[in-house]
């Protein structure tokens, strides 16, 4: 398949794409490399095989979740400027 100046050209319209020359030439070149690739990989039988999101068999790694450090709450709280228990006291804002 081949792609020409004037689908490229449609293609910067609809994207709202400024392309010169140079650029439109560009693109053609290149969108025909990927054609080109895409149809050597329609030659190939994919007849009972699976789609893939990988090409690597990938498991998730997981782990569990526990505490592993734990805050001071008279550490956290030293600096606050009114606290109540472990707890920050704050002014009501919502009546």
């Amino acid at each position: 398949m081949r792609v020409n100046r004037q689908e490229v050209q449609r293609v910067a319209l609809l994207a709202r794409l400024d392309l010169n020359e140079a650029e439109t030439d560009e693109l053609v070149a290149h969108f025909d490399k990927v054609l080109a690739y895409m149809d050597k990989l329609n030659e190939l039988d994919t007849d009972g095989v699976e789609p893939l999101a990988h090409a690597v068999e990938m498991e998730t790694p997981l782990r569990d979740d526990r505490v592993t450090s734990q805050a001071d709450a008279d550490a956290l709280l030293q600096n606050a400027p009114q606290r109540q228990a472990d707890f920050l006291k704050v002014p009501k804002i919502i009546e």
